[in-house]
């Protein structure tokens, strides 16, 4: 009896077979661009099975161009790892590279793609993507939970006030994961839940662990005949996280319903539910809708930012200068009578430059989130097949010699008298995304990234412990969706002000 060992050695040498002939025709018809030769069937699998996909892509790309074709098993990629690059994919052909590429994390843990940051580019995403914009993220929505963030600001101030009184070292990484994380629930769900209400292994772990399996090589998208085989146990991975996941939605949701009568501020779970209830959607809106939000909302909120400022806190302790100069700038501003008040953030200029520096040198999502061409297109002369995978590397693109002048040096400096912003306008500095799929939450973003760090410079001196030399602090990264540092940040800290 044929063994699944012989049928699937078969499937193989079939497939072989039916790719080779299919590249051969392809590079005869189409001029696809440059590119590393990749090995049969795998392609260029094993050039990025490194720690770092984002640097593993930038050092290929050094050599074979800013716009470049690999290969990763029956799907074509291409990198864009330029500012003209980028441009010509989230801009001039913004409409063809405007949908996501199938996820196998997204299918499993965000409801099959229901949610706004992997669906489809269609009417269903159009639609969510005009809500979210109208109705969770808008300004007016924005400042309503000011007072919150003040409140929650001070609770993380206090703490380390507490800790510097007693000169104790502080994990600054954890603490920063915490605020984030009580900030996003309180924002998104109108309360704070404590980790054991999640999972026993709290937001952090069970969010990071979903952003890992989610930006991963997966074998089974890139050889769809092996999907069945789970060769790296993503897929079991992914069930039990989405069953987290759903449990802690499914509670909040009913906490919700349950309460509709008593509550007088609206946060957004109670927001979402309103509109579902109502029937006024212009579109299918129902549970699994309100529930993929959600786990947008949270993961962006919470690992975002808090990964953010854990990056610029870092460059500002290996670089005492410019943490000396924001400080400066903070007590002329501010004065060290009081604590920073969000109505302070626009006069600080220089808070602005260092934060802009930080995310050059540090995007969040280094690679963004892929994009994928519904259809035949010409960019730059280069022939880019329909379903192609795009990634887009900011993280290359804020390290480019011909875009910034030393690129490696943090120098915030290198804004002063400079119109070049995070919102996606100026290709060389897109932290955020640009185009149609831009990040939505990006005003909130980079208002508790403001808010945060200012309050932390301002308030405290923060020292190294173990007498620790600002070049002893361990830069690696943590590959991942969101990529944060490899090592925690720990500091003493030391109390400013005088109230």
């Amino acid at each position: 009896m044929t063994s699944i060992w012989q049928v699937l050695a078969i499937v193989v040498a079939v497939l072989y077979l039916v790719q080779e002939l299919h590249n051969i025709f392809m590079k005869k018809k189409k001029k696809l661009p440059p590119g590393p030769k990749g090995f049969p069937i795998v392609g260029n699998l094993h050039m990025v099975l490194g720690k770092n996909l984002h640097q593993d892509l930038h050092h290929i790309a050094k050599r074979h161009g800013p716009i470049m074709h690999m290969r990763f098993g029956h799907v074509p990629v291409i990198v864009a790892s330029s500012p003209h690059a980028a441009e010509q994919f989230l801009k001039k052909h913004d409409v063809t590279f405007s949908s996501r590429p199938y996820n196998a994390a997204a299918q499993y843990i965000a409801y099959d793609q229901r949610d706004l940051v992997f669906a489809k580019y269609g009417p269903h995403w159009k639609n969510m993507r005009k809500l979210c914009t109208l109705e969770l993220l808008s300004n007016i929505k924005i400042n309503s939970f000011q007072s919150m963030r003040k409140q929650e600001l001070e609770i993380f101030v206090n703490f380390l006030k507490q800790a510097a009184s007693n000169h104790v070292e502080v994990d600054l990484t954890t603490k920063l994961a915490s605020l984030s994380a009580s900030m996003s629930c309180l924002m998104v769900f109108g309360k704070k839940y404590i980790d054991e209400e999640f999972d026993e292994r709290g937001f952090k772990n069970i969010i990071e662990e979903a952003l890992l399996i989610t930006a991963s090589p997966n074998i089974g998208e890139f050889f769809p005949f092996l999907s069945v085989f789970d060769l790296q146990g993503f897929t079991a991975r992914m069930k039990e996280l989405a069953k987290i996941f759903d449990k802690f939605f499914e509670k909040v949701i009913d906490e919700h319903v349950q309460s509709k009568e008593q509550k007088q501020a609206k946060d957004i779970v109670d927001t979402m539910m309103t509109i579902m209830q109502s029937g006024e959607a212009e579109f299918k809106f129902d549970r699994s809708h309100v529930k993929a939000i959600l786990l947008d909302l949270l993961v962006a909120s919470t690992d975002t930012i808090s990964t953010a400022v854990d990056w610029i806190l870092s460059e500002l302790l290996r670089h005492p200068k410019v943490m000396k100069k924001l400080q400066n700038e903070l007590e002329q501003v501010v004065g060290i009578n009081r604590m920073v008040e969000e109505s302070d953030l626009e006069r600080l200029e220089y808070l602005d430059m260092v934060i802009k520096e930080g995310l050059r040198l540090h995007p969040p999502a280094p690679l963004l989130i892929p994009h994928e061409s519904t259809e035949d297109c010409v960019v730059d002369g280069f022939d880019i097949p329909k379903g192609s995978r795009v990634f887009v590397n900011v993280w290359a693109i804020g390290r480019d010699p011909e875009a910034w002048l030393e690129p490696e040096r943090f120098w915030p400096e290198r804004f002063v008298d400079s119109n070049i912003d995070l919102r996606g306008r100026d290709f060389q500095l897109l932290p955020f995304g640009s185009g149609r799929r831009s990040c939505p939450g990006l005003q909130l973003a980079l208002t508790i990234v403001h808010l945060v760090l200012a309050q932390l410079v301002h308030c405290f001196d923060l020292e190294l412990p173990n007498c620790m030399m600002p070049n002893d602090i361990d830069m690696t990264e943590k590959f991942s969706l969101i990529t944060p540092r490899a090592q925690h940040l720990m500091v003493v800290p030391t109390y400013r002000l005088n109230v």
